[in-house]
């Protein structure tokens, strides 16, 4: 079996790491010391809302604070935040074989490309993990939405299909993945209204003004798309742009027509909601921050996802304001009329 080495211990890399170490894989996790020692003492215990339930016992995995066995991956998932690339992927710089297979599993669009400039002999690929995973005490890892992960196909994945085909995890390999991770992004600009909203994505969702929030910045991320010729994938039962209008409907009218947005565990949160509860900063520059550099440079205003960025920023800094649905929308649609 392979040995693999998650750099980034965190809901996303235990749960993937998780599921390959059930398949048989020889795990290695790497990250901070809080997960590290809970997930050795409790082992793991990885749930869904599909109602799977896989245990890995503590002596399946091996956990550590930096990068220093890297040298015997064969496969290494990098599962940091975007902000943190760089910085991670040097701790393998010089120790990784050529030719390791190295997947950059994380949000924003880009990072694949900072991690081949550091690590040049290694087979470097871009992911996406299209679903959301909620940390529980004890060990247990759940993922609270439907999807699978979303891979750059290459040659060299071929030694790991069995794994992949076999850890439950749903792993497809695209020729061009490009038009995913713009779709993701477009899903993942509910992060901060998730964020801001102080409430449960399904509660969020289920709450037409916070969707017409949704619905506005993906409009503006739509339209420099459009000017960028960049065409996202269909990721939701309707194209992008169509389900960006169908946001705004009735919330009775939304439940009937798209009820599989709303299939997600009643608890989950967006990562960015996680994040600002913990204290720490966000991903909000690798997402709303990427359309406003998109916008910028192909001429197309993007002030709804700027102030978007200012209020989330606001939050890092210590403003704990929960906004309701009516309020955030207030902002955003006084963003757009401004239109700077």
């Amino acid at each position: 079996m392979p040995r693999v080495l998650v750099l980034g211990a965190g809901s996303i890399g235990v749960y993937v790491g998780g599921k390959l170490a059930a398949a048989g894989a020889e795990v290695t996790f790497v990250g901070r010391p809080r997960i590290l020692n809970e997930i050795a003492a409790h082992g793991l215990r990885l749930t869904d809302l599909d109602g799977n339930d896989d245990r890995v016992e503590p002596a399946a995995f091996r956990t550590a604070t930096d990068a220093a066995g890297a040298a015997a991956a064969d496969l290494v998932l990098i599962t940091v935040k975007s902000a943190d690339t760089g910085t991670a992927t040097a701790e393998l710089a010089g120790k990784l074989k050529p030719g390791t297979v190295v997947l950059s599993l994380q949000n924003g669009i880009g990072n694949d490309a900072v991690i081949r400039e550091i690590l040049p002999a290694c087979v470097v690929l871009a992911g996406m993990v299209m679903f959301n995973v909620v940390q529980h005490p004890g060990g247990r890892f759940h993922r609270g939405t439907a999807g699978g992960v979303e891979v750059a196909d290459d040659p060299a994945l071929d030694r790991f299909a069995p794994l992949l085909r076999d850890c439950g995890l749903s792993v497809r390999r695209h020729a061009d993945l490009l038009p995913i991770q713009w779709a993701k992004l477009l899903l993942n600009l509910n992060n901060p209204i998730n964020a801001l909203s102080g409430r449960p994505l399904r509660e969020e969702l289920s709450n037409r003004d916070y969707r017409r929030c949704l619905a506005l910045t993906q409009r503006e991320a739509l339209d420099a798309m459009s000017r960028a010729r960049i065409r996202p994938a269909r990721l939701t039962v309707l194209p992008p742009e169509a389900m960006a209008r169908l946001l705004t409907v009735p919330d009775g009218l939304f439940r009937r027509i798209a009820g599989k947005v709303l299939a997600i565990d009643p608890v989950a949160r967006s990562s960015m909601a996680d994040d600002l509860a913990a204290g720490r900063k966000t991903e909000i520059a690798w997402l709303c921050g990427e359309i406003v550099s998109l916008g910028a440079m192909v001429g197309v205003p993007t002030p709804v996802n700027r102030r978007l960025i200012e209020l989330v920023t606001a939050a890092e800094n210590g403003d704990r304001r929960t906004w309701s649905g009516a309020e955030l929308r207030d902002q955003l649609e006084t963003a757009a009329r401004s239109g700077q």
